[in-house]
């Protein structure tokens, strides 16, 4: 109860006071560093924020050698950067006992059925978000000068093209280096889009129905293929797959919330 609570007051501060400037939330890491200096933190914790912060202040995602996954001991709290390999330093523990906390939860892998069954289910519910709107509706500006509609559903297709992508990678070589992507910077780019944004949608259906052709096809062992993500590290095809079906699920309260606009007439 306790962890949730913590959990979940991080993203209540977080979603109260998200700042569109990226120095703005720059300056707000360094200050959380400063006051978890104070705490007398590990000295490696530290130098990770700082780089996190360096990162973002330069327009870049951080990556894996610069701010590892932390780890924290369940039995003493003792809080390590980095895969675990030995026993806890302050209380013996084993490796296997700690508690990883990926950056995004879509890092937890499904399995294979439920992986597929998300992609499958999505394309249909995207479908009757956008019943009934006209172009002209899914291109109007939000209230907070945000994305479209229109941008949404390229923002789908794009990070569907990158899965198809890795997907290729993963199965053509051992081991491959997966570039991290700043996906949600090419969601306002115009150029190469198709004219509509039912065309952009129809789009986005018919690749998915090729990639569930493709997935649905794999011999089991192949979900378990590895790469290395530059911003993740060390990742399977599976994860792969589950991230990027359990993200997109993330984008659809954003068309209900347009849709809602539409309908207030605001």
């Amino acid at each position: 109860l306790a962890r949730a609570t913590a959990d979940a007051l991080g993203r209540r501060a977080a979603y109260q006071r998200i700042s569109a400037e990226r120095y703005d939330l720059v300056a707000e890491i360094e200050r959380i560093t400063e006051a978890l200096a104070r705490l007398e933190l590990d000295e490696d914790l530290l130098i990770a924020f700082r780089r996190g912060a360096a990162a973002l202040s330069e327009g870049r995602l951080p990556l894996i050698d610069e701010t590892p996954h932390p780890y924290a001991c369940r039995t003493c709290g003792t809080l390590v950067l980095g895969a675990v390999t030995e026993k806890c330093p302050t209380c013996g523990a084993w490796p296997d006992t700690f508690q990883w906390f990926p950056p995004v939860y879509w890092l937890e892998a499904l399995d294979p059925p439920a992986a597929l069954a998300k992609l499958r289910q999505t394309p249909l519910e995207v479908a009757a978000l956008l019943e009934g709107l006209s172009e002209r509706d899914m291109t109007r500006q939000p209230q907070d000068a945000g994305w479209t509609i229109r941008h949404i559903l390229a923002h789908l297709r794009d990070a569907q093209g990158v899965l198809e992508f890795r997907l290729d990678l993963f199965l053509k070589e051992e081991h491959p280096v997966l570039e991290s992507k700043a996906v949600f910077e090419w969601a306002t780019r115009e150029a190469e889009r198709p004219p509509t944004t039912l065309e952009i949608f129809a789009d986005y259906q018919a690749t998915r129905a090729r990639l569930l052709t493709r997935l649905a096809e794999l011999p089991l062992a192949d979900w378990w293929r590895t790469g290395h993500h530059q911003e993740f590290g060390t990742v399977t095809l599976g994860q792969q797959v589950s991230y990027f079906a359990s993200h997109e699920l993330t984008h659809l309260p954003q068309i209900e919330a347009l849709r809602d606009q539409l309908a207030a007439g605001d």
